[in-house]
């Protein structure tokens, strides 16, 4: 899975201009980069044909217009930033996320218009402030975007790296090396015997067993 890093504070700290800029320095370096933003809701109209979709139990819809597309899928309380990073894909040299303060990943924390310190914050890897900073994590300016990105290339970003991800019923299975090269190099074979079938840069696979029956 891509890594994750998530840009935390609080409210009206900065955390959106702040992506903006880590976004497109990202991008400058040829990298792919994905976003996620954690909010406490999502207002869409009543009435709309998308809204219509899901009361009418459809488990997600995506809205598309010609220049883009956006996807609605309900989903349960508490769900962790890793389920939404899936929905994402796994073409992503990074994600970066809004918010999720209490998840489990790492964490770079604006501490921006005088706004007080988050508390209890885990995985803090660096902090952005004109002030100063108690203890051992590393302090940029809003400005030195260039030194948050080398953060990020230097840490985080694998681009272009072999991947090789299961899922089994909804769950990530983490391979080690033996058995990943064995599912990867028997995958690969019978579908490079395929009529049509070139150069493989990547292959999507689902598969989905009817449910047992005592």
């Amino acid at each position: 899975m891509p890594p994750i890093v998530s840009i935390v504070g609080r409210t009206d700290s900065g955390k959106t201009t702040l992506m903006e800029k880590l976004v497109a320095g990202i991008k400058r370096r040829g990298y792919r980069v994905a976003t996620m933003k954690h909010a406490q809701e999502i207002h869409f109209e009543p009435g709309k044909d998308s809204e219509r979709h899901l009361r009418a139990g459809s488990e997600a819809t995506i809205v598309v217009t010609p220049d883009e597309a956006v996807l609605i899928k309900p989903v349960k309380p508490g769900i962790e930033p890793a389920e939404i990073a899936r929905l994402l894909g796994e073409e992503y040299d990074i994600i970066l996320a809004e918010g999720f303060k209490q998840a489990d990943m790492s964490k770079i924390e604006i501490r921006y218009n005088g706004k007080e310190p988050l508390k209890d914050i885990k995985k803090l890897v660096a902090v952005v402030s004109d002030g100063k900073v108690e203890g051992n994590v590393r302090r940029f300016s809003m400005n030195d975007i260039v030194g948050l990105v080398d953060l990020l290339e230097e840490n985080y970003i694998q681009p272009q790296r072999e991947r090789l991800v299961l899922y089994i019923n909804g769950k990530r299975i983490v391979l080690k090396s033996f058995p990943g090269k064995i599912i990867d190099n028997t995958v690969l074979e019978m579908v490079s015997s395929l009529k049509g079938v070139g150069y493989i840069d990547s292959l999507d696979m689902f598969i989905r067993k009817p449910s047992q029956k005592e």
